[in-house]
């Protein structure tokens, strides 16, 4: 299988991506095969909220790109793959450095495979927990994607419909 992205050159990039960085978010590990992500929020001082707990809007952007990238980085150069919308469901505060593990599983990916190959949309829908250290929910994360094969790869009688996103 082409790898379009290589799960080492990933994790370094959004290790120092300023979005990342500046809100205290690290990329721990990413598995060869794109399929688990596990990552950290540092709770710093300059991410704390009014309450002294952790900023929502930095737990939230900790699951902004993982799950469009895990499947960029399984698909390939033949799919675009985008983020379509996404909401979060506060639990409870968090107050210490805060954890989410990303999973892409092999069902997941073969209902992506069978909806998308004759050239359609496919909006997979992805649920992400966001514990502390205690290994207690502070928030869920709901993300829908958007996933389709560019326009050269779809079957015949597709290629015509070139639109990205609608």
């Amino acid at each position: 299988m082409y790898r379009f992205y290589k799960p080492g050159i990933v994790k370094a990039a959004l290790n120092i991506w300023p979005p990342f960085w500046g809100a205290g978010i690290r990329i721990v590990h990413i598995s060869d095969d794109f399929r688990e992500v596990k990552i950290r929020l540092k709770l710093r001082w300059w991410n704390k909220n009014a309450n002294r707990t952790q900023y929502g809007g930095s737990i939230f952007s900790l699951t902004d790109p993982v799950y469009a990238l895990m499947l960029m980085g399984i698909l390939g150069k033949e799919y675009f793959v985008w983020d379509k919308h996404a909401e979060i469901n506060f639990i409870k505060p968090g107050q210490t450095d805060l954890f989410a593990d990303f999973v892409i599983s092999e069902d997941c990916l073969s209902d992506i495979h069978k909806a998308t190959e004759g050239g359609d949309k496919y909006f997979p829908e992805f649920v992400v927990h966001v514990k502390d250290a205690n290994g207690e929910v502070v928030s869920q994360v709901k993300r829908v994607l958007y996933v389709r094969k560019k326009p050269q790869y779809r079957e015949a009688g597709n290629e015509a419909e070139s639109e990205v996103l609608s």
